[in-house]
């Protein structure tokens, strides 16, 4: 049994359920990393199978394309109000919950037969997602003291680069060997293997007061918060209108196989990795300027890969500039949530996977429109704009200082 210490009170007695862990739990923060992997395996994976997906269940890529909008709509109704219900559960059992949902929908979405039976699946990949997520950040205050806590969220966080790197090549290189479905069965492996850590290292953690809707829509009426958030949606919408659809891009612009795809997906995130440790260094020097300049680059890329004649190495070369500047994204607005609203850890949480997988699924379905109305050259040249777009509002209409205490009802004022 973990012992916690109230460090309001000076010399307090130790108990098992007060406010701050005496000792970190780094076993456990390393469990929840191997999670965000392993979720984040299994929500991108369409992105490299859609080609052959589409094939075998006889549909059109676009249609396949929304495996990830359903997902991401699931995910953000859970990232708000599965913190609630669970209420009264033990935060550990939660969690384990969540391993064994995105197990499930893994190995039942390799066995699907129909389009409809695979969104199904997805579903509960989505509850296990937005779960998950809304909940990260106020478990890892309980796992380690607080002076440690930007150490273990940087721990966690590790978990999306890593799941970049090994997701989407890894899908497309055994999708090309072995079909589609032996990815999903690789990722429901990885999601067994999550569980069996998860159940050895993670600590029983008796239920607290919860995030709930009502103070959630509280935060969202803070000075400054409202517009952030929208700067969140813009930059996340583009990449996502644009990654869903990478696989049909590249092979109609360079006619690029199996191994080649997988090949050029890696390299996107090994410089995905490196991205992500570029905008802590950047970040230390202006985070303004991070959260604006990583979408400008994005979108820069995109007209780029749209625009000028075709050649592999030009296009592999894109997709890794790609890669580098999207790492930043996700970091600097977790950085920006925790400046501005830094006394409501699950609300916060709450309020990032919404507007994230609003985002996902809002970029892959509208992605999908365009592809079915004009091209996929179309679908790089709107989502291109539209990150420019999310670059110049971030830069002029976004603030990344936290309002003041008890100003949530004076008006917002922006640099």
């Amino acid at each position: 049994m973990r012992s916690y210490v109230d460090k309001s009170q000076p010399g307090a007695s130790i108990g098992t359920d007060d406010i701050d862990p005496a000792s970190a739990a780094w076993t456990a923060v390393f469990s929840l990393a191997m999670g965000v992997f392993g979720l984040l395996t299994a929500e991108y994976l369409p992105a490299s199978l859609l080609t052959p997906m589409a094939a075998t269940l006889r549909v059109s890529e676009a249609m396949a394309g929304q495996a990830v909008t359903a997902t991401a709509v699931v995910a953000l109704f859970a990232g708000l109000f599965v913190p609630g219900l669970t209420r009264s559960l033990d935060r550990r059992i939660v969690l384990l919950g969540f391993s064994i949902l995105m197990i499930v929908s893994n190995l039942l979405v390799a066995a699907s037969s129909s389009m409809w039976v695979l969104l199904l699946m997805r579903v509960l990949l989505g509850i296990a997602l937005g779960g998950f997520w809304s909940m990260a950040a106020a478990v890892a205050m309980r796992l380690v003291p607080a002076a440690l806590l930007p150490r273990a969220l940087a721990i966690i966080f590790s978990g999306i680069a890593v799941g970049t790197v090994v997701a989407v090549p890894l899908g497309s290189y055994l999708g090309g060997r072995f079909g589609w479905r032996s990815a999903f069965v690789a990722a429901g492996v990885v999601g067994m293997m999550t569980l069996a850590f998860q159940w050895f290292t993670l600590p029983r953690m008796a239920p607290r007061q919860p995030a709930r809707l009502g103070t959630i829509l509280e935060v969202l009426r803070r000075p400054g918060i409202p517009l952030g958030m929208l700067g969140c949606v813009l930059a996340h919408t583009g990449h996502f209108a644009l990654f869903t659809y990478i696989r049909p891009f590249l092979e109609n612009a360079t006619g690029i196989g199996t191994d080649g795809l997988a090949l050029i997906l890696l390299g996107f995130g090994i410089a995905n990795f490196f991205g992500t440790m570029l905008a802590g260094w950047l970040m230390q020097r202006s985070l303004h300027f991070t959260l604006a300049l990583m979408p400008v680059i994005v979108g820069v890329v995109a007209l780029a890969m749209a625009i000028f004649p075709a050649s592999l190495i030009g296009q592999a070369t894109l997709v890794a500039a790609w890669g580098l500047a999207f790492g930043g994204v996700p970091v600097a607005w977790s950085n920006w949530v925790a400046r501005a609203v830094p006394d409501q850890a699950e609300s916060a949480g709450g309020m990032v996977v919404a507007s994230v997988q609003s985002s996902i699924a809002t970029g892959a379905a509208a992605g999908g429109a365009m592809f079915s109305l004009s091209s996929i050259t179309g679908v790089f040249i709107a989502g291109g704009c539209l990150m420019l777009l999310a670059g110049l509002f971030i830069s002029t209409r976004v603030n990344v200082r936290p309002p003041p205490r008890g100003a949530a009802t004076q008006p917002a004022v922006h640099p």
